[in-house]
């Protein structure tokens, strides 16, 4: 009964990693989505610094509990980097690996750049030490610290991009999970690339590839919602690990 037991849990296992994934990667999503667009975009108002800083000010409680919530979403994504790993080491254990080394790179930037969001809060406030400078020079500060986490966004982005492509040949040589997924990963990888490279490299032209980061969203719900929803073919995946 034990060998049964055995069988049923090596069974059951890729399939509840791919779940628990699928769940994950809702998380992720769900709070990227709700940071930038209803707190960042919100309360930043284009070419008004002033107007900004009041509105960070004014609004901290949700400024900071956004900060907290995409570090919710790091912890949800170092879970979701091993569960990736477990489902795809299958295919190319080296290449599998590769993918997490990006991502180990990819999350201290994101969190170190939520320290720029709390620069700009700091900055917005009225504390006693904030009066060396004048207002101008306050707001002007909050604007820097505003920029500096996009680039810091920008610039894991990078290493993100590079896991996305690594995850998209992973998944279109698997032949457990549709090409389809990994043609749609690797054109999020290059998505994100090209918004990073163009942010960094040609900032003028950033505004209007924003555009891209929609296929790259594209990419990463489809992921997410074939492992919530269809999970990963079983006996392909068994068939895959004793062949390698």
């Amino acid at each position: 009964s034990t060998d049964a037991m055995n069988e049923r849990i090596t069974v059951t296992s890729p399939q509840v990693y791919a779940r628990i994934g699928g769940v994950l990667y809702l998380i992720i999503i769900v709070i990227g989505f709700c940071s930038q667009f209803f707190v960042r975009d919100k309360l930043e108002v284009s070419g008004d610094v002033t107007a900004t800083a009041n509105n960070i000010l004014t609004s901290e409680s949700l400024w900071r509990i956004s900060i907290a919530a995409e570090l919710i979403l790091l912890v949800c994504a170092v879970a979701l980097t091993l569960i990736l790993y477990v489902l795809l080491r299958p295919v190319n254990k080296n290449l599998a690996l590769l993918a997490v080394f990006f991502n180990i790179v990819e999350f201290p930037i994101e969190a170190a750049s939520k320290l720029c969001l709390l620069a700009a809060l700091f900055l917005s406030g009225n504390a006693d030490y904030l009066k060396a400078f004048e207002p101008h020079q306050l707001h002007a500060l909050v604007k820097i610290s505003l920029k500096l986490h996009d680039y810091g966004f920008g610039i894991d982005l990078v290493f993100f991009g590079f896991a996305c492509l690594v995850y998209g040949y992973l998944l279109f040589r698997s032949g457990y999970f549709p090409r389809t997924l990994g043609v749609l990963m690797a054109i999020a990888g290059l998505s994100y690339l090209t918004n990073s490279f163009t942010l960094i490299l040609a900032p003028a032209y950033a505004g209007t590839i924003f555009l891209i980061l929609l296929l790259a969203l594209i990419g990463e719900l489809s992921l997410c919602l074939w492992l919530m929803v269809k999970g990963v073919n079983v006996p392909k995946w068994k068939a895959r690990l004793a062949f390698g």
